[in-house]
């Protein structure tokens, strides 16, 4: 690769970091901002968790189907629509004057998320030699960790100082600025014509590609059912102060680029490997999360961990999902960020249950350190499972060679 090619890689790249720095923006920002939405609409707090539900089944909803009905568009043109999309519905977002109306805006905010994240990926890999395929889908990942350290932080300032329609207006415009630099500098390649719906939706006639999203939904529920409770958890067992909680959670979002930039190097070791070995260390990870917690400087090195280790994970398994797909590739990946949303929703109403029946704040994470273990076997499966499936196919060439004669 000469370095004028390297050269247009980074700008393509860098390119679709920006739609995950946008998406990743305003995923979290409402979290940070739910009194100021509340008092915004006229409704109270509670109701106000609506609208990052609704934006999560945005995400569930659309990840399938766009990039199924988008299976014949060239990859390019699709990126472009989908992320003019996700700024329209941010400027909708930003319009709302009624509850009604937000919900209905942050429920079509999340309609792009994982087919762009999912056909990202799949540009990535594709501009880059084999063996840095992971390396490329955990760069397009980065604008979604670096979101948590500085888009987050600050258009939760914006909001709390201006009014909260402004992230969301804010968003908007980081979606077109997207769409420009995806224009200017991702490549164009022509849709083979091989591309149809029938031919994605056969990824899921694949057991691989079921046991991947697996893998995801119960491996993060994990790590949801500790972060969905970061806050009470470092302020109750740690005993830091309210004022101190963006600094934690800037944190963990240093933890996620650093475990993203991990990932590829990892994922050389080979991907099935790297996806059983991550998930045994989140389990431990989880294990011993209730018992540092009690200590704020411990406390805050796990949290970094927490944000390290998943995000060691991520690119490995949107990485899997391409491979066992075959055909179906857009779909199976736009389908990994579906199921993590699906173990965002999970993993929070295990650490509520748990937490409801009177145990501690030291409790959810030790749920989750279950749903990793189970990760780990449903790995276990899909390797095993594989080898045999390889093995099986090595034979009946070798008996067919023999059958013929040949050698």
């Amino acid at each position: 690769m000469t370095q004028h090619s390297r050269g247009r890689t980074g700008l393509a790249l860098l390119a679709l970091a920006a739609g995950g720095f946008a998406i990743g923006t305003s995923e979290f920002v409402t979290m940070g901002l739910l009194p100021e939405v509340a008092a915004g609409v006229n409704i109270d707090i509670p109701t106000a968790g609506h609208v990052v539900s609704a934006y999560a089944a945005g995400v569930v909803v659309g990840a399938p189907l766009l990039a199924a009905l988008g299976a014949k568009l060239p990859r390019k043109h699709l990126l472009l629509w989908l992320m003019a999309a996700f700024a329209a519905a941010h400027v909708a977002s930003a319009l709302a004057t009624s509850y009604p109306a937000l919900m209905v805006a942050r429920f079509a905010s999340g309609l792009p998320h994982g087919a762009y994240f999912g056909i990202a990926s799949l540009v990535a890999a594709s501009l880059v030699p084999l063996h840095r395929r992971t390396w490329a889908v955990a760069m397009v990942l980065t604008g979604l960790t670096v979101a948590n350290i500085v888009g987050v932080p600050l258009t939760t300032k914006l909001g709390q100082d201006f009014g909260w329609q402004w992230p969301y207006a804010a968003v908007g415009v980081i979606a077109l600025l997207t769409v420009l630099a995806v224009w200017r500098w991702v490549p164009f390649t022509a849709a083979t014509g091989e591309e149809s719906v029938r031919a994605e939706l056969r990824a899921l006639h694949r057991p691989q590609v079921w046991l991947a999203l697996g893998i995801g939904t119960v491996g993060f529920g994990g790590m949801f059912a500790t972060y969905a409770y970061i806050s009470p958890t470092m302020t109750e067992l740690a005993g830091l102060s309210p004022a101190a909680i963006p600094l934690v959670l800037a944190v963990y979002g240093v933890g996620m680029t650093v475990g993203t930039q991990l990932s590829g190097r990892v994922a050389r070791r080979g991907i099935m490997r790297g996806i059983v070995t991550t998930l045994g260390l989140i389990a431990v990870m989880l294990v011993v999360f209730g018992f540092a917690a009690h200590q704020p400087v411990l406390a805050v090195v796990m949290v970094f961990l927490l944000g390290v280790l998943p995000s060691i994970l991520v690119p490995m398994l949107q990485t899997r999902l391409m491979d066992v797909a075959h055909e179906g590739q857009s779909l199976a990946a736009a389908l990994n960020h579906s199921s993590l949303n699906i173990a965002n929703a999970l993993g929070a109403w295990l650490g509520s249950v748990v937490l409801a029946a009177g145990l501690g704040y030291e409790w959810p994470s030790r749920v989750g350190a279950g749903l990793a273990v189970l990760g780990v076997g449903l790995a276990l499966v899909s390797a095993v499972t594989q080898r045999r499936t390889t093995r099986a196919a090595a034979l009946a060439v070798s008996d067919g060679r023999l059958a013929t004669g040949t050698r």
